[in-house]
């Protein structure tokens, strides 16, 4: 599935302007053509795409990781894709994924990890570590530190993680600065691709339903999994939407499991009054 960044909601990060939800539909037809600079600029859905996980980066210490360190099989990884010199739009994502994230009561280090990687391969672990300093402030949760983290790395490995994934961007030279796409890509615990979500702003149930769905039952209560029966994706509206089918099965196994226990209830009322019926009935009468 292909998300272009001038057509379908998906912002394009530039100094003096933000492209958000498309073209009016009797814009002209030279507007709606794909502007050149914005050519190979968008996202193509790679789901349950494994990512090369022995790719190695550097953390905001200057230490030298692998995306393996990060996909431990026990906890889902929302990837997000920026950089840190951004003049606008990662600032705009990062801060949208932080008002979801309070909202919810899943931890970044307890329920899940965050990944933010630079697609700069100019930019150094001095500049992601004091990212990561403002964002975890921000935050405010004592795990942060172990579970969200700032990376930097050669081109190379930058261009092999961004193609794996569908994540499309390009410098523009005359702007000196990154087109990119506005994405989160919610994956597995193993690191396989399991959802994107688009945008600068992250509803918390989305965010909190993604985050279930994506760690395969291994986060979240049971009223997120019963959720999950309920409610489907829709990247129409980038949301989950109730399914109609679901939420008719569900109501009626329900009402089976009512009428279940209303007649058990019943049936156990009459063995029992016939029961003792028949014990009074049995007792010889002691009055002459």
């Amino acid at each position: 599935m292909r998300y272009k960044a001038y057509r379908h909601g998906v912002i394009v990060c530039w100094t003096c302007c933000v492209l958000w939800g498309g073209l009016p539909r009797n814009a002209p037809a030279q507007l709606n053509q794909e502007p050149q600079e914005l050519e190979g600029v968008e996202v193509i859905e790679h789901l349950d795409t494994l990512l090369p996980l022995d790719l190695a980066f550097l953390d905001e210490e200057g230490k030298e990781v692998r995306l393996a360190d990060y996909f431990t099989g026990r906890q889902p990884v929302i990837l997000n894709l920026g950089y840190y010199r951004c003049p606008m739009l990662c600032g705009l994502i990062l801060n949208g994924l932080l008002d979801g994230l309070k909202d919810i009561p899943l931890t970044a280090g307890k329920d899940f990890q965050i990944v933010t990687l630079s697609i700069d391969p100019l930019e150094t672990p001095n500049l992601a570590k004091f990212k990561k300093q403002n964002v975890l402030k921000e935050y405010g949760r004592a795990e942060g530190p172990q579970g969200w983290h700032f990376l930097t790395g050669k081109n190379e490995n930058i261009l092999k993680l961004t193609q794996t994934a569908g994540f499309g961007f390009k410098w523009i030279e005359k702007r000196k600065e990154f087109a990119h796409p506005a994405a989160l890509i919610l994956c597995t615990p193993d690191g396989r691709v399991s959802r994107y979500l688009y945008g600068i702003q992250f509803d918390p149930q989305t965010l909190r339903l993604s985050l279930v769905e994506a760690s395969e039952g291994k986060i979240g209560s049971t009223f997120d999994h019963f959720l999950l029966t309920c409610f489907h994706y829709d990247p129409s509206l980038s949301r989950y939407a109730p399914v109609a089918m679901n939420i008719m099965r569900l109501g009626g196994g329900l009402t089976v499991a009512a009428l279940g226990i209303f007649l058990g209830i019943y049936w156990s009322r009459e063995y029992r009054k016939h029961r003792r019926r028949a014990m009074n009935e049995a007792q010889p009468d002691l009055h002459p």
